[in-house]
């Protein structure tokens, strides 16, 4: 898949919004707080966890091992609300690095101010930064909010059928 997020009038979406919203990279200090928001969007996607621990477990690996890239959005007054997780992969079709936006979410305390978009902005700035060529996200085919939200941001819907096979 090749979507990419546009820029407007030669300018990146981040630089045209003011938010109150701070992001960070998150550390092995901010484990437990991004496993609290992990685990509210695994319940928002409905999955079953049989051990309340391994959503945990799970993010403090992908951050001590630096296999995704963890973004966490603060909010005065209301804390941290809100999570990104980024997989770096390739693109065949570039010849270059490809990031997969794979979760982003924000708790119901923080949603309408602009911790999402500000999440979704932190990672297109940082894969202009790193010469990424593309960013690709999923979202479910109701979560019409999300998609409003990724779409005013420059994301295009691809003309690809997405396939899994399971074999958990």
């Amino acid at each position: 898949m090749n979507g990419q997020a546009a820029q407007r009038d030669g300018r990146s979406p981040a630089e045209d919004y003011a938010s109150p919203v701070s992001v960070r990279a998150a550390g092995e200090a901010d484990v437990d707080a991004a496993a609290v928001l992990f685990r509210g969007y695994l319940d928002f996607y409905e999955v079953d966890i049989e051990d309340p621990d391994a959503p945990r477990a799970f993010l403090a690996e992908r951050i001590a091992k630096d296999e995704s890239l963890v973004l966490l959005a603060d909010v005065p007054e209301a804390g941290t609300v809100g999570f990104a997780q980024v997989y770096r992969g390739f693109s065949s079709l570039s010849l270059r690095t490809a990031w997969v936006l794979n979760d982003l979410y924000v708790a119901p305390a923080g949603r309408r101010t602009g911790a999402g978009r500000a999440l979704l902005r932190e990672v297109l700035r940082r894969a202009r930064e790193a010469g990424v060529s593309g960013v690709q996200l999923e979202t479910a085919y109701d979560n019409t909010v999300a998609q409003g939200l990724y779409e005013a941001e420059g994301f295009v819907r691809e003309e690809f059928h997405v396939y899994f096979h399971d074999l958990g």
